[in-house]
């Protein structure tokens, strides 16, 4: 039976002080509220729904955006956590079996944890909640367990002496029945003194009605919210670490983990090697056994097994790099297929191109794609040679084995096996470099004067 998902997305964040929703900033180059939805896919094919409610139609916008499958629903009026998942009641109208309560600002709560609640579910728990042990308690809503069983969540503020010595702290991530879980939040009161209607309450509730509760641990880290800029940047670095681990226990060499920041959805194959001060963005999947030289920067690309990039090379997205190739030095590719063992090695903007097997393009070798309007295809094609400093002039087809010279402009097809030169014949004037100096070197003496 399939698990369903309810994300709670709804809140202002005044804390971060900005004028986007709060779950739309992001970690590992994904929305907060994507990392959640993450999580929650691994648990089955269920319905997933995210309610919204500050910013709801560019919160709306962005998830459908990646999903289009989910539902958004929005919260108008924030009245609570109970009253934000009573939102999701027509979406999972009729829904079978779990559904799992999660945060759009809580990104770290991981699939094994879930699991661990579905079996607790399965154990005959009506309600299961997710806690943790608090390092430092503080303010959080304790959790009352006797035996196996969850007697009540307590505030902060209405905890006894005795209760605020607990430090097993509510998450708030909570997992029931589909059906049960709106016919307890409706059963929940906002007498309070805040007026709200609180998720945690259907503990209280569920126990009333004779049903059994039960808690699952998970580390605290898992739980970490984001509310401020310097959260977020904490969680930025929290998920890089774990990024980094798991790269290397899956076989990448890392030669200096803490420089080499990944973006969520980044694929790396075993045996690649990564140098200091690389920056995946999104989009980009590496085959085993590439490396990836220093500082360079990749989005929406793919490297092909055993290629070399960099350093200090550029891959945006659409860059499609065979296997054996090479990418060097201060190279910008884009929207573009380097073949199999083609080599890119110094100072050039391929753009909009088709690069053949074993191609070689010299130093400062440009694809002139754009005409200001419209963008326009290279073609170079297998075992051709580029002479260095080389303006390759779109539309243009360069032949099998064909070869330019060196500094050339090249604005007409190139058959198979043909040279092509496109430069001015070069002119001597005798004497003339000498004169001119002599004479530049005089005027600036008469100004210093």
């Amino acid at each position: 039976m399939s698990a369903h998902l309810v994300v709670l997305a709804a809140g202002q964040g005044t804390r971060m002080n900005s004028a986007r929703p709060k779950v739309l900033h992001e970690v590992g180059h994904a929305p907060l509220f994507a990392h959640a939805l993450a999580a929650g896919a691994t648990m089955g094919s269920g319905r997933r729904v995210l309610v919204a409610g500050h910013g709801a139609e560019e919160v709306r916008a962005a998830a459908l955006s990646r999903d289009p499958h989910l539902v958004v629903v929005e919260q108008a009026e924030r009245l609570g956590t109970a009253h934000a998942v009573a939102q999701a009641r027509e979406a999972l109208s009729g829904a079978e079996g779990d559904a799992f309560v999660l945060y759009g600002d809580t990104p770290f709560i991981r699939p094994e944890t879930l699991s661990m609640m579905a079996a607790a579910r399965a154990g005959g728990a009506a309600v299961v909640v997710l806690g943790f042990e608090a390092a430092d308690p503080g303010r959080y809503g304790r959790l009352v367990v006797e035996g196996d069983e969850l007697v009540r969540i307590v505030e902060y503020k209405d905890a006894t002496e005795a209760e605020r010595e607990i430090d097993f702290c509510n998450s708030g991530v909570i997992c029931a029945d589909a059906a049960l879980l709106f016919d307890l939040v409706d059963a929940v009161g906002c007498d309070n003194a805040a007026g709200e209607y609180y998720l945690t309450d259907i503990v209280a509730v569920a126990r009333a009605r004779g049903l059994r509760c039960a808690t699952v641990a998970c580390d605290e880290s898992e739980t970490m919210g984001v509310n401020t800029r310097a959260e977020l940047a904490r969680a930025e670095s929290v998920f890089q670490s774990r990024r980094r681990a798991s790269a290397m226990a899956d076989g990448v060499t890392l030669t200096a983990p803490e420089t080499v920041f990944f973006s969520h959805d980044t694929v790396i194959g075993r045996d690649c090697s990564v140098e200091p001060n690389v920056v995946f963005g999104p989009g980009v999947a590496i085959e085993p056994g590439a490396t990836i030289r220093a500082f360079s920067h990749l989005e929406g690309a793919h490297v092909g097994a055993g290629a070399i990039v960099g350093p200090y090379a550029r891959l945006r997205p659409g860059a499609r790099i065979g296997d054996d190739a090479r990418i060097g030095n201060f190279v910008e590719v884009k929207s573009s297929q380097v073949g199999p063992g083609a080599k890119v090695n110094h100072l050039s903007y391929v753009g909009d191109a088709e690069i053949g097997a074993r191609a070689n393009l010299g130093a400062g070798t440009i694809t002139c794609n754009y005409d200001g309007v419209f963008k326009h295809p290279t073609r170079v094609g297998a075992d051709a040679f580029i002479g260095s400093s080389t303006m390759l002039v779109a539309p243009v087809e360069i032949g099998a084995e064909a070869m330019t010279g060196s500094g050339s402009v090249i604005t007409r097809d190139v058959p198979e096996g043909a040279l092509a030169i496109g430069r001015a014949r070069q002119t001597i004037k005798d004497g003339l470099a000498r004169r001119l100096m002599s004479s530049l070197r005089a005027r600036k003496a008469k100004r210093t004067n």
